[in-house]
């Protein structure tokens, strides 16, 4: 997921280094996106964020039988949206060879090129099909979609916030998992992430009572907040939240942002070694892929205890220290860790261009 977020990122620069003259800088690299519509998450909002979780997470708990339907609809709609954009790039390289990027206009709509047109199509054409069937590939397809697009559109500028941002979320997810039962007397994130919501198709049928055959044979929803991986045998279903996805996915991009920096900065310098104390072969070693090992590591941890236990496992709590703890060690023995903690990305040279990612 991570890897497609950033190839869609790629493009997309690409896209906008061709349409305008004079536009990248090292300036995009203070937390400033050359893309208005990217968020970068500052130390405030990744303090608050496990909080409005819980909020959000108590709301679904108490209230899921009120609300289910407009969370549904909601989520079916931002489902679509994440995974046209995820269709985008190959409905892109599909149309060009046999349309024009014109763009089409549909008044009040905006205008749209075919490609987009296509990608939207399609998704929606999933979507459908989810609603109908209720089927666990389709709510695991819809679910990468949407992180790929929440990776692509946020950002964390440096190991400070992404340290803040991780642990915050690894308390919470403990919280909720393990400590929820003894305040709630139910597991509230194991629940709210099993429980079933009704098929809208179904609701809006006995709205309307169109006949209890029409819409009544359809499906309750497993809605795409989570991917499900179907046992051996088909008895039981393992899930992964889409959170325990996003939030290391994060942490990668912003590994490789600076593992990219970090290169332009150095061939800039005519190749200037690093310190003294280090060796040549632990300053090749890429943060990117020390944070991945970690993370695929991290993973494995997690099913491996969920097996043992035969119980939910917070999987934060198993990837934020296989992920954390190996980056914190090699930047500070690289001595980036002073660098990577606050505005890493910051440039004195405005002229330089480094890669985003």
């Amino acid at each position: 997921v991570c890897f497609v977020s950033c190839r869609s990122l790629n493009m997309d620069f690409e896209n906008q280094d061709k349409e305008k003259d004079n536009s990248s800088t090292a300036g995009s690299f203070n937390g400033n996106s050359t893309n208005n519509s990217i968020q970068t998450i500052d130390s405030t909002q990744a303090l608050f964020l496990p909080i409005g979780a819980s909020v959000s997470l108590l709301v679904m708990f108490f209230f899921f039988d009120s609300v289910q339907v407009v969370f549904t609809i909601c989520t079916a709609v931002l489902a679509t949206i994440a995974f046209a954009f995820l269709l985008l790039p190959m409905c892109q390289y599909l149309t060009r060879p046999c349309s024009p990027q014109n763009k089409i206009s549909f008044g009040c709509c905006g205008r749209f090129t075919a490609a987009e047109l296509l990608s939207f199509s399609l998704s929606v054409m999933l979507v459908l099909i989810w609603v109908l069937t209720g089927h666990w590939l389709l709510m695991d397809a819809l679910a990468m979609g949407l992180c790929v697009a929440m990776i692509a559109f946020v950002r964390l500028p440096s190991l400070k916030v992404s340290c803040l941002l991780l642990s915050g979320l690894l308390i919470y997810d403990v919280f909720w998992v393990f400590f929820s039962a003894y305040i709630f007397n139910s597991n509230v994130m194991v629940k709210v992430a099993t429980q079933p919501a009704d098929n809208p198709l179904d609701v809006l049928s006995r709205k309307l009572h169109l006949g209890p055959n029409v819409g009544r044979d359809v499906p309750r929803l497993s809605l795409p907040g989570k991917l499900v991986f179907p046992s051996s045998t088909g008895s039981h279903f393992s899930m992964l939240g889409i959170g325990d996805i996003v939030m290391p996915g994060l942490l990668l991009c912003f590994v490789l942002r600076y593992d990219n920096y970090k290169k332009q900065a150095n061939s800039d310098s005519c190749g200037a070694p690093g310190p003294g104390n280090i060796s040549g072969r632990m300053q090749k070693v890429s943060y990117f892929h020390c944070t991945l090992i970690g993370y695929f590591v991290g993973l494995l941890t997690a099913t491996v205890a969920s097996r043992i236990h035969r119980a939910a496992q917070p999987a934060l709590l198993y990837l934020v220290p296989f992920t954390l703890l190996p980056l914190l060690t090699m930047a500070y023995l690289k001595g980036d860790l002073r660098r990577m903690w606050s505005e890493p990305f910051h440039s004195k040279s405005s002229s330089s261009r480094f890669l985003e990612v």
